[in-house]
């Protein structure tokens, strides 16, 4: 069952036999959102949204995992490979982030996920946007938070996964920002840690 994510909301990664989670991906999905109008074809551009893991280390960021990174210097997360155009909105993921949380070492406390656009277009200019968890054995949809509302930022912090009490929770964050890359939002990010 599918938890659908407000803004905020936080969920445990335990299954529900008690057991805990080993591998979960992070998904991400858009379309372009239609153009309307005379010159809307011919003035379209393909919108580039990449999928960015942070990984923490108290406040300090100890490594990153983002289309020219594809996976983290311990092995324990990777990028399955940038997506220059989305479409998959809401079916498949057209990015993707495992995380291998068993081999997540011990001194990484959180790991934050965002969204940016690469090529500058708004959020208002993206439909269908999605960041979903799954558990990778399984392929269950763990939760899913939606980008609605558009608006005039190009980019997203939008959930991270900490250690708590032994385990791993998931945070929905959902905070707007601005940026083209991963290193335009460390300021926003910083304010969740």
């Amino acid at each position: 069952m599918t938890v659908n994510l407000a803004k905020g909301q936080q969920i445990s990664l335990s299954k529900s036999d008690g057991g805990a989670l080993s591998v979960v991906r992070m998904g991400l999905g858009w379309q372009a959102a239609p153009r309307k109008g005379f010159l809307a074809k011919l003035t379209a551009r393909e919108i580039d949204l990449d999928a960015s893991a942070v990984l923490f280390a108290g406040q300090e960021a100890a490594d990153v995992v983002f289309f020219q990174h594809l996976v983290s210097n311990d092995g324990s997360v990777r990028h399955t490979g940038d997506n220059l155009t989305g479409g998959a909105g809401q079916g498949g993921d057209d990015e993707s982030i495992l995380v291998d949380l068993q081999r997540v070492p011990v001194h990484i406390d959180q790991i934050v996920f965002t969204v940016n656009s690469f090529t500058g277009q708004t959020f208002a200019e993206v439909q269908n946007a999605f960041c979903r968890l799954l558990d990778e054995t399984t392929g269950q949809e763990l939760a899913r938070y939606t980008l609605t509302g558009g608006g005039s930022y190009t980019a997203q912090v939008m959930a991270k996964v900490y250690r708590a009490g032994g385990g791993w929770q998931m945070a929905a964050i959902g905070a707007p920002a601005s940026g083209r890359t991963f290193q335009d939002l460390m300021p926003a990010i910083a304010s969740h840690l």
